[in-house]
């Protein structure tokens, strides 16, 4: 008889490290809620691994539980020191998929880093895919791997970008990324974060 094993869930993995993180603090959700801005059943649905949040919901969580994003997907992590050095081979990422984005997180045992980089395909194709814009405190630098994508920026004109192209921008902005095209698009993004984030 052969054994069934269950197949690796990251919504469930994130929503224990989540659930131990909070924990650990003595908190409770109320608290984290206060603390992070976000409604306590967001917090509630990513512990029992319901929901998966996108970045800038996952800036927030960490800053309210005063720890580094990667911890979110790591137990430990070694911090980025001076002279440090490290490589990613492909596959080497922590995955956080939802309804319009999956994230490949990069790096996720390393801790305090400057920037967070992350590929990921998109599965949008339009801005009614979304509910709200994404914003965060920071700078984010995105660039197309595959496909083409149309970046919505709150107040200005979409943008086209095809295989190749780049954008740079203030992620206090509201802003979405979509798929352009039949196929998921691949990319690449590295969020750095403002001042005091």
């Amino acid at each position: 008889m052969t054994e069934v094993t269950d197949a690796p869930n990251p919504r469930a993995d994130f929503g224990r490290r989540l659930r131990q993180l909070r924990r650990d603090r003595g908190w409770t959700l109320s608290e984290v809620a206060e603390r992070s801005g976000l409604a306590i059943s967001t917090i509630s649905k990513a512990e029992r691994g319901v929901i998966s949040l996108t970045y800038d919901r996952l800036s927030q969580l960490a800053r309210g539980l005063e720890v580094d994003l990667a911890a979110f997907f790591n137990a430990e992590g070694q911090s980025f020191e001076p002279g440090s050095f490290a490589v990613a081979r492909k596959g080497e990422f922590k995955r956080q998929e939802t309804v319009n984005y999956v994230y490949e997180m990069l790096f996720p045992d390393m801790w305090n880093k400057a920037m967070t980089p992350m590929m990921g395909s998109l599965k949008a194709r339009e801005l009614v895919d979304f509910e709200d814009f994404v914003r965060h405190p920071g700078q984010e630098f995105l660039v197309v791997m595959e496909g083409v994508v149309t970046v919505f920026v709150e107040g200005r004109a979409p943008v086209r970008l095809e295989a190749g192209d780049s954008i740079y921008f203030d992620s206090a902005v509201g802003h979405l990324y979509a798929s352009d095209g039949e196929r998921d698009a691949r990319i690449l993004v590295v969020c750095a974060p403002g001042p005091g984030a």
